[in-house]
């Protein structure tokens, strides 16, 4: 189902090591799509808090631990850790496609397009989650995670270029956590 080369192994258990965890698995995921890429998350998983319908690839030294739900568009990945003179870090090559559903790659598309470039102007993104029915579900990142202006432009900006586009989508949900993130604009009041 993956492939975990050498140079990754040996970065995962060095970080399981680091912390103490040498008996951890590795939870892997994906969190959204954007720019023709899928967005990954990558985490230590304690012994244990695997969840029921996890999908678990035994990379031999430690587990893998997918959410249903991502488990289908990892098939076939290639994790890797790469040094170079642009950084160091994890490299995932996918051969999936991000969307096989016609509506869902549209939508995609009019993000890719249309919407983000226009965010980008503010450090700002938005991701497609999925389509359900007459539902898109996004989560906004960057400078637009808990900005004090994302209603107005989630309501006038992003709803209203994707209704205008496809006007059989009724509602469009804000899935974003706004108060959390590493720079968030927004901070809830303390007391």
């Amino acid at each position: 189902m993956l492939v975990i080369t050498e140079a990754a192994k040996e970065k995962i258990q060095s970080v399981m090591e680091s912390q103490g965890r040498p008996q951890d698995g590795l939870r892997l995921g994906i969190v959204g799509r954007r720019m023709a890429s899928f967005q990954y998350s990558l985490g230590l998983v304690e012994s244990g808090q695997d969840v029921d319908d996890d999908v678990v690839f035994d990379a031999g030294d430690f587990k893998v631990y997918m959410d249903a739900g991502s488990a289908s568009n990892l098939e076939g990945v290639t994790i890797d850790y790469v040094e170079n003179i642009q950084g160091n870090g994890f490299k995932i090559d996918n051969p999936n496609p991000l969307w096989t559903d016609p509506q869902h790659m549209a939508v995609q598309e009019l993000f890719d397009t249309r919407i983000n470039p226009n965010l980008a102007g503010h450090g700002g993104f938005v991701d497609l989650l999925e389509v359900k029915e007459d539902t898109v579900y996004v989560r906004l990142g960057g400078g637009c995670q808990g900005c004090g202006m994302v209603d107005v432009t989630l309501k006038h900006g992003i709803v209203a270029m994707i209704k205008e586009e496809f006007p059989e989508i009724d509602n469009v949900v804000d899935t974003t956590d706004h108060a959390s993130g590493e720079n968030p604009y927004y901070q809830p009041g303390k007391g």
